[in-house]
């Protein structure tokens, strides 16, 4: 991996790290909202990228819907 690589990694990342925490805030009553929430939402929405990605290839349809059901699986998010 180059520094651009990293750079545009860290961009995504730091996309996903805001987006949780906005959903997290939105959607959980203040003196509800921990650290341990945050932590689930963000990783919840990188299974949900990986899954996406999966998702947009060009292949069989019933293969990319097994596939990401299987990463969603593995990682305990579901729909």
């Amino acid at each position: 991996m180059t520094n651009k690589d990293y750079v545009v990694v860290n961009e995504l990342i730091g996309e996903l790290a805001k987006q949780a925490h906005k959903d997290v805030i939105k959607n959980t009553p203040s003196f509800l909202v921990t650290k341990e929430l945050y932590e689930q939402k963000f990783a919840q929405l990188i299974v949900e990228k990986c899954a996406g990605i999966i998702e947009s290839q060009d292949v069989d349809p019933a293969f990319k819907l097994r596939m990401s059901w299987a990463v969603k699986e593995h990682f305990g998010v579901e729909e």
